[in-house]
């Protein structure tokens, strides 16, 4: 079984060569051909001698493989289906903007342990974290993979569930021998799990979106179940001990749910709880999923919530909801049909 050279670090490169008795140098020349050319074989690599390139194809492969199916949306979204090394399969969604911007959403997990109410990746149950391979490969082989501008963590999995993995992924994203990308064009996604998200804000430098949904412990738990493992106060705390008033930038994800969480009460509570904090709040409209009996909540009623926010000393903005006509949209990503 060959080894997978998408997912390795520069130290891992540079290992790899020495026990093949290559030139040291040739780790550089790897992680060039890999990340920065996106090659999808090692013949491509032709500044390294044929014979070594013969030597590093019997033990290694690049590791990428390309979609099995996209679906395209009416507004321009694009939902893809990779494949993923142990045989599952992992849905990224492709978001074109204006200014010629795009972002991709990753995923970093097959299924979901979380079991938030309101997602359908939640109900199709965890199936295993990815690999950082599996988690870049939705990048590099991504057909508009020269358009992205930005990536966020915020498809199938909870990234602190996969911390490794995803500080990996985001290390390569962001290294000079790697992407070289800026970490402010990254964002990840968390529920907020104990001992997890400190280890990633004090090892990373990317963007930082917490799902809160709901500023109210006890209706948090409900909607979310990890709110028993850390508490949106105890994530607050946290959050405090942290500077995001320059580069790095702080959300908090915020699903308004029709009669649920849309009152002033909460408002109130939100305004209380990110008191002190450099950060914004993202209200993110409601997908309907089979057996939840949660509904959205009218364009009024977000516009006046996001208001009250705003004139209450708290940035608030409403997010474009795109790719629901193919199912791409926030909370409805699943591949439990696809898997089983």
């Amino acid at each position: 079984m060959k080894q997978i050279l998408l997912g390795m670090t520069l130290g891992e490169l540079k290992a790899a060569v020495k026990e093949l008795g290559m030139p040291a140098f040739t780790a550089k020349q790897i992680a060039q051909w890999i990340y920065e050319r996106h090659v999808k074989s090692i013949d491509e690599m032709t500044n390294i001698s044929k014979a070594n390139r013969e030597k590093l194809d019997q033990a290694y492969s690049i590791g990428c493989a390309e979609a099995i199916d996209a679906q395209h949306s009416k507004d321009g979204t694009i939902k893809y289906l990779f494949p993923t090394q142990s045989g599952k399969f992992v849905e990224t969604v492709y978001i074109p903007e204006e200014n010629n911007h795009a972002t991709l959403c990753v995923s970093s997990q097959v299924g979901c342990k979380m079991n938030c109410l309101f997602c359908q990746t939640g109900k199709q149950g965890f199936e295993g974290s990815l690999p950082a391979a599996d988690i870049l490969n939705q990048i590099y082989s991504l057909p508009e993979v020269d358009k992205l501008t930005n990536i966020v963590f915020m498809g199938q999995g909870e990234p602190m569930d996969n911390l490794d993995n995803v500080l990996r992924a985001t290390e390569i994203l962001t290294a000079e021998y790697g992407w070289a990308w800026s970490p402010k064009r990254i964002t990840v996604s968390s529920v907020g799990i104990k001992n997890k998200l400190k280890r990633f804000l004090d090892e990373s430098q990317c963007h930082v979106a917490i799902s809160m949904h709901s500023p109210i412990a006890e209706q948090r738990a409900e909607l979310m179940p990890a709110q028993k493992g850390m508490s949106i106060q105890e994530v607050v705390d946290l959050l405090s001990n942290y500077d995001f008033s320059h580069q790095r930038r702080l959300t908090f994800e915020y699903i308004v749910f029709g009669g649920v969480n849309d009152s002033l009460t909460h408002a109130r509570e939100i305004i209380k709880l990110t008191k002190g904090l450099d950060c914004r709040v993202n209200l993110i409209r409601f997908h309907q999923i089979p057996n939840v009996p949660l509904h959205g909540a009218d364009d009024k009623k977000m516009e006046s919530f996001r208001d009250y926010l705003t004139n209450h000393g708290v940035f608030t903005t409403i997010r474009a909801s795109r790719g629901q006509d193919i199912f791409a949209a926030c909370g409805l990503l699943s591949t439990a049909k696809k898997n089983s």
